[in-house]
């Protein structure tokens, strides 16, 4: 956990005193003002205990070591817990802790934007269709306007999807976010909910507009069912909000990232841009298969940085039943065993340039990602993230590769 509130507030003075984390909470008095150094891991269990207390505190939390406080890969070891035990008074960081007290200038708006889209997967989506689309070129006069403006449509489009998918997500999961991800806008306080609520309502209604517009069913159709599941995974309504029931989440992010992804946008090009019969290849049915595999892996390994705000909210999630350590060496070895498959599927082919190249670049990226994983300390939460954008990056490399396979 990086923080727990964000807020501008004056550092403790130097005549505040230091005790170590084990120091009993209860000599606190009140109208004191104490300074505790604790370790990231252990900052919830310190303000969970003062939180029992009878007397009424007021709790700020910040980082040292010039930390960007908007990255979330710092690597700040500590943070310092001032523990206020005055009066009542309201402190200047709630609940509006982290909000700029003047106008934005261009450049934090563009941060917090960026921040809100979760980029990581605006990529992610963006290679996919490029790569699926790739597939339904069969000839080089096939690389036409006509081929670059159908996918232009379907990226424009998916990207719009996308960005109401993880923002209505953010939307549902601010409480949790403040302790998983605080650098995130709405749960640091940048945005308020209705300016939340204004950007995932204007962006879903673009997308679906543009996907009337351009006249795709396969398009539209990909649009409709991810809005569906993305509303269905986050939402907090009766018989909704699926990211509580961890084996129904993975199978929306699957159905999503492996079915939809692979299917829908190579129909679109086929069918729509081609004026082709729906054939599906060789190479479509292994994109298929093998980023089943990999939902699979993105669905639980996202949750093992998250597991303290998951237990906190009561997330069922594989990480929070069976740990962080059996759930993450269950990731790597369904992904080694894609990467086994792939080559497999890379030595039997025809064509000898994709056999060389699918089969070496699947043995590279499978070697990388068990030499990293050997070496990571599953108790740092910033090595577990790091590593979860790691897993996002093979992610990438892959789809450079399926248009390789023939």
């Amino acid at each position: 956990m990086e923080s727990l509130l964000f807020g501008s507030f004056p550092k403790p003075s130097s005549s505040s005193l230091s005790f170590p984390v084990s120091a009993d909470l209860s000599s606190i008095k009140t109208g004191s003002s104490i300074a505790v150094k604790v370790s990231r891991c252990r900052a919830w269990n310190i303000l969970e205990k003062c939180c029992t207390k009878r007397l009424q505190r007021r709790f700020v939390v910040y980082r040292v070591g010039g930390c960007n406080e908007s990255s979330p890969f710092c690597h700040t070891r500590y943070m310092k817990h001032v523990v206020n035990a005055a009066s009542g008074q309201p402190l200047e960081s709630e609940p509006d802790a982290y909000r700029h007290k003047n106008p934005w200038t261009v450049q934090d708006a563009l941060n917090a934007f960026y921040r809100f889209s979760r980029p990581h997967t605006i990529i992610g989506t963006a290679l996919s269709i490029i790569s699926v689309s790739l597939l339904a070129v069969e000839k080089l006069s096939d690389f036409s306007p006509l081929f670059f403006t159908g996918v232009l449509e379907a990226i424009v489009a998916a990207l719009l999807m996308n960005i109401y998918i993880v923002g209505l997500n953010q939307l549902s999961d601010i409480e949790i976010d403040k302790v998983n991800k605080p650098y995130l806008p709405l749960a640091s306080g940048e945005y308020s909910v209705a300016t939340g609520v204004m950007i995932v309502s204007s962006f879903a209604i673009l997308s679906f507009c543009l996907g009337w517009i351009v006249g795709s069913w396969p398009l539209f159709w990909a649009l409709f069912i991810s809005f569906v599941l993305g509303t269905a995974y986050s939402i907090n309504l009766p018989l909704l909000r699926w990211k509580r029931f961890a084996l129904v989440a993975a199978m929306c992010i699957l159905a999503v990232r492996a079915v939809i992804v692979q299917i829908a946008f190579f129909l679109h090009i086929q069918t729509h841009v081609y004026r082709r019969h729906a054939v599906f290849s060789r190479p479509v049915i292994f994109a298929t298969a093998f980023m089943s595999f990999f939902s699979v892996v993105i669905a639980l390994f996202k949750d093992i940085p998250d597991i303290d705000g998951d237990k906190l909210f009561g997330i069922r999630s594989f990480t929070v039943r069976l740990g962080q350590e059996r759930v993450f060496w269950i990731c790597i070895l369904l992904l080694e065993l894609a990467y086994c498959v792939a080559v497999l599927v890379g030595a039997v082919s025809s064509c000898l340039w994709s056999k060389y190249t699918t089969v070496l670049g699947h043995a590279i990226l499978a070697s990388i990602l068990w030499n990293r994983a050997k070496s990571l300390d599953l108790k740092s939460k910033a090595a577990v993230t790091s590593f979860y954008m790691f897993i996002w990056k093979l992610f990438y490399a892959e789809y450079l590769l399926i248009p390789l396979v023939r």
